[in-house]
């Protein structure tokens, strides 16, 4: 069927927002309601005619709602062929629904508040609505399902285009989403259970289930992947993580690319690392240059001033509000890719809409976008791992030194750790006075990451004799320590823990160098 004109609707529905326009929408084209339990209750509350499902079914709800819908008069009404089942319907007082709503059980919101129980979880597993969904959107051909208040104003406007009727490609449309949703409640219980293992166990979201099913909604297709013989397409977490990249409002630019995407990524998850005014310009995945300062002014000047050939085509993102004079300094001294920040004002949009190529985004959350799963497709499987999120445990930050760092070398070894975590392994960077001066990424040798560090900065004529030196993993020889003294460094943060830990001390004693171990690895791959 081309198109289908609502006569009968069966409305069953756990979240009731929006429900008042559908209802004045469908009572305005004489549609015959169909509802249950709450909804029912608030259908003639509301003023409307409606049959309730025990009276249209004939049989009473039983075990305390859990036996409703489960009923040949309401699969038949909604898996019914026109033309086909059309006599055993008649024979069996079957009337055909040709519009279904129903949202289901809120078991995502119930299991994730403090304190569920695994007998009140059971209880919100919905039964009876997958059900009649999965029939409905079987029998797109003749009924309309929808799963979401969202899509309510769908509806109403196909049928407002439609002269009253619903039209074939709206119910495709629509069976799609509904199995989503199916597929997608379905996989929240799988894991939820999944997780227990056993009844008794005490569920926690950190464990990783036996099986684990996620659901993944494109949000567009992509005119290419990291290279142009790549197809791509960009799909986000269901639901959304508030704060995170896939939340993020672009406000003016081209369309994000592949690469876009991933660079902005990592330097989204980089400036959360601070809470002081903060600025990241990130290139190829890894940062080239990071600062921060007394405003985001100064720190994007001392970011910039890191490495100001990589930064040319690269990803800035800062930890709060690009305001006028920061987003005329970023146009007036490089070309750039992408800008990530919390907000944007409307004197510094106007700024950037001169750069039409621009792309700008905001996403509120500072500290959001950190939760789930960390995953890694490798060929037939997936790492699954927890986020990196821990910088160290306070009691096991230790110094291992003879001399103690200064307040400014603690306040730069902090910082030049923060940025360390999110360097491609090995990584080695130089900082001073909370500014990169220097950044090793991606090298085989931590040594050779060291030297690259220097390199970069004495190409910018940046001094690093008075820096200090993070290190994402342990120095397994002494080597590394007496290549940093050479070249000036006073002090050095990294995890600790190699076997030869105590020559590696005592190359920075014997440079008179400050040497913290933090206990923990930030290997970023």
């Amino acid at each position: 069927m081309d198109t289908v004109s609502l006569k009968s609707a069966l409305i069953s529905v756990s979240d009731k927002t929006g429900l008042e326009d559908l209802l004045a929408a469908l009572a305005a084209r004489g549609v015959a309601l169909i509802s249950t339990g709450g909804t029912f209750a608030f259908i003639r509350a509301a003023g409307y005619e409606v049959t309730d499902i025990s009276d249209y079914t004939g049989s009473p709800e039983m075990m305390q709602g859990r036996v409703k819908t489960l009923h040949p008069k309401v699969h038949g009404g909604l898996l019914g062929r026109s033309g086909i089942d059309n006599t055993v319907m008649a024979e069996q007082a079957i009337a055909e629904i040709d519009l279904l709503v129903v949202n289901l059980y809120p078991f995502e919101a119930v299991t994730g508040a403090p304190g569920c129980t695994l007998e009140t979880a059971i209880e919100n597993i919905d039964i009876g609505g997958p059900a009649m969904i999965r029939s409905g959107a079987k029998n797109f051909d003749r009924v309309t399902v929808l799963t979401s208040p969202l899509a309510y104003g769908g509806l109403i406007q196909a049928l407002d285009d439609n002269g009253g009727a619903v039209p074939r490609q709206y119910r495709y449309d629509c069976a799609r989403k509904a199995f989503a949703r199916i597929a997608h409640y379905d996989a929240v219980i799988s894991n939820y259970l999944a997780a227990r293992e056993a009844e008794s166990d005490q569920y926690h979201p950190s464990l990783f289930p036996s099986v684990l099913s996620q659901q993944w909604v494109k949000v567009q297709d992509m005119r290419y992947g990291e290279n142009p013989h790549q197809q791509a397409a960009y799909y986000r977490e269901d639901p959304v993580q508030i704060g995170s990249l896939s939340d993020a409002v672009q406000i003016q630019g081209k369309d994000l690319s592949f690469n876009n995407l991933a660079d902005a990524d990592a330097a989204l998850e980089c400036v959360r690392a601070f809470s002081s005014p903060t600025c990241v310009i990130v290139k190829h995945a890894n940062p080239c240059g990071v600062a921060s300062g007394q405003d985001f002014f100064e720190a994007y000047d001392k970011a910039f001033a890191t490495d100001p050939t990589s930064a040319f085509g690269g990803i800035i993102a800062i930890n709060g509000s690009v305001d006028e004079r920061l987003a005329q300094n970023i146009i007036d001294r490089q070309f750039v890719e992408v800008l990530v920040a919390d907000a944007v004002t409307p004197a510094a949009a106007a700024i950037l809409a001169t750069k039409k190529n621009v792309r700008v985004l905001t996403v509120g959350g500072a500290n959001a976008g950190q939760v789930g799963f960390d995953l890694k497709r490798v060929s037939g499987g997936l790492l699954v791992q927890t986020r990196d999120t821990l910088l160290y445990e306070p009691e096991h930050l230790q110094c291992v030194s003879q001399r103690q760092p200064t307040e400014q070398e603690q306040i730069d070894l902090l910082f030049a750790w923060k940025v360390a975590k999110n360097v491609k392994s090995n990584a080695i960077v130089y900082a001073k006075h909370e500014q990169t001066i220097g950044v090793g990424a991606g090298q085989m040798s931590r040594v050779y990451s060291a030297k690259i560090a220097g390199i970069k900065a004495a190409d910018e004529n940046l001094v690093v004799p008075g820096s200090v030196m993070a290190s994402d993993a342990f120095f397994p020889f002494r080597d590394g320590i007496d290549a940093a003294a050479a070249a000036g460094i006073t002090a050095v943060i990294q995890p600790g823990g190699s076997v030869r830990d105590e020559e590696v001390i005592q190359a920075a004693d014997d440079a008179g160098m400050a040497m913290l171990f933090t206990g923990v690895r930030h290997f970023k791959h």
